[in-house]
């Protein structure tokens, strides 16, 4: 049985999940609700973001547990411990879409890039997991604003 992670990586991978948790909640609620001139494509676009962020939560939940931690995904957790900006309610225009999930995105990643040198001395598959998130989530990002203009 794998003994508790240290702190450092207990803690990147916890942060990672919540975060990746709460951007997959708030993609659909803007794939729901979005509207506007260029619905048709940023409506299938949270589609991948929320495909790809929900496997990179599975794999971070996976890599804590692997490591003899406890991820907590539950919707208490997430609400009080994510960082990613909260979503506005009710409908939401394309442009204002496509504008928060490049900033939430660019966001999430770079949370994550501030454990990074930290997880060096500790645990580099850990750093490798997460590196391979905030690249993902730095791709989605640039796609975002690529669709700005």
């Amino acid at each position: 049985m794998a003994t508790a992670p240290a702190e450092i990586v207990s803690t990147s991978l916890q942060e990672a999940l919540a975060d990746l948790i709460d951007l997959s909640l708030q993609g659909k609620q803007a794939h729901w609700n979005v509207h506007g001139p260029h619905f048709r494509s940023v409506h299938l676009q949270l589609d991948t973001v929320i495909d790809d962020v929900r496997i990179w939560s599975d794999d971070v939940a996976e890599r804590l547990v692997t490591l003899g931690g406890t991820p907590d995904g539950r919707a208490g957790t997430v609400a009080t411990s994510s960082q990613v900006e909260k979503i506005d309610g009710g409908p939401l225009s394309s442009d204002k879409v496509v504008r928060q999930f490049a900033e939430r995105l660019t966001a999430a990643a770079a949370r994550i890039n501030e454990h990074l040198p930290a997880l060096d001395s500790e645990d580099l598959l850990t750093q490798d997991l997460l590196i391979d998130v905030a690249r993902g989530l730095e791709k989605h990002a640039w796609m975002f604003r690529a669709a700005e203009g």
